[in-house]
């Protein structure tokens, strides 16, 4: 890998364009995963804020979300905000009622598809409703030059992480930013902020990983 690395953002729903601008800003060649063979050329994958239910939904219809469980298992840095941070948890504490699917063959898949990678039980919903949404200053372990401004619409936070998790940053007493490995993921949208220290961060990540 050169000191350019590509960087995918997940971009079958949500902020991806914010992500992309984020990226370059951070000297990464950013560019939008919407397919397996797209996902197969890329060294690290942003997963954007949006509505977490229809991501997942998407990504199962799509053919998206096994080739995602494999490469984040195997190692691929990958970086979640919001719902992003949603469908990187191993569980949800309360996944969304209308998150019921078909599978490409038909049948029904139950509950909220995520694709895991951090031992993590996440909140949906927990900071409010969408005119709940706030910006706050967040001290960000990993992050030098004082606290990140984040933006939280909509946004979860983490109940527990397990052993192997380390928590980056916590917001009125709720976990908001956590690592496991590789992975990478906040409550909050550093990238609607012009602050992309957060995104430097994750790029610094998957150059380490080469």
């Amino acid at each position: 890998m050169t000191d350019t690395p590509v960087i995918g953002v997940l971009a079958l729903q949500g902020d991806v364009r914010e992500h992309l601008t984020a990226l370059a800003v951070a000297d990464a060649l950013a560019r939008p995963v919407r397919r397996p063979v797209e996902l197969a050329e890329v060294d690290g994958l942003v997963i954007p804020g949006g509505e977490s239910t229809t991501m997942s939904k998407l990504a199962v219809i799509f053919g998206m979300l096994e080739p995602l469980r494999e490469r984040v298992a195997s190692g691929m840095p990958v970086y979640g905000t919001c719902a992003g941070m949603i469908l990187l948890a191993d569980k949800i504490l309360n996944p969304s009622p209308s998150s019921r699917l078909r599978s490409s063959g038909g049948d029904p898949v139950p509950g909220q598809e995520t694709v895991g990678g951090i031992d993590m039980i996440v909140r949906r919903n927990a900071f409010g409703r969408q005119n709940e949404s706030f910006e706050a200053a967040v001290e960000m372990d990993g992050v030098p030059g004082g606290p990140v401004e984040g933006v939280f619409i909509r946004a979860p936070w983490v109940e527990s992480v397990g052993a192997r998790a380390e928590v980056l940053a916590v917001h009125g007493g709720h976990i908001v930013a956590v690592r496991q490995g590789n992975a990478l993921a906040t409550s909050f949208h550093p990238e609607l902020t012009g602050d992309h220290r957060v995104h430097a961060l994750f790029t610094d990540m998957v150059r380490a990983v080469g």
